[in-house]
């Protein structure tokens, strides 16, 4: 798909979530930051992972955040630092953000 498409998908996540212009659902927003996600948008990724929190499904929301931290997203990793302080994630997860986001640092730095 286009950066364009892929945008849109994000900003209808957005729009559905926080009801702009739109009724708010959550049930749209995350089928629509999925989409966007599915094809490498990394804030619709963080925004499943906000969406999961929220829910109380923290093993979820872990995932997205390590996915999202993986591919530069700095934000997730400090969002696990603060799950983790609160006792809804491991020590090892937080290791692994780290490391997903400098082994992404460090790629886009040789390229």
């Amino acid at each position: 798909a286009e950066l364009g498409s892929i945008e849109a998908l994000f900003n209808l996540g957005a729009a559905y979530e926080y009801g702009m212009g739109v009724q708010q659902d959550t049930g749209k927003a995350v089928e629509y930051y999925e989409r966007a996600a599915m094809q490498g948008n990394v804030l619709a990724r963080h925004n499943l992972g906000c969406i999961e929190g929220q829910k109380g499904n923290n093993d979820r929301a872990v995932r997205h955040y390590l996915i999202s931290a993986k591919i530069r997203l700095n934000e997730s990793v400090e969002v696990i630092k603060m799950m983790f302080i609160d006792g809804e994630a491991t020590k090892e997860q937080v290791a692994e953000a780290q490391k997903g986001y400098q082994d992404a640092v460090e790629e886009t730095k040789s390229h």
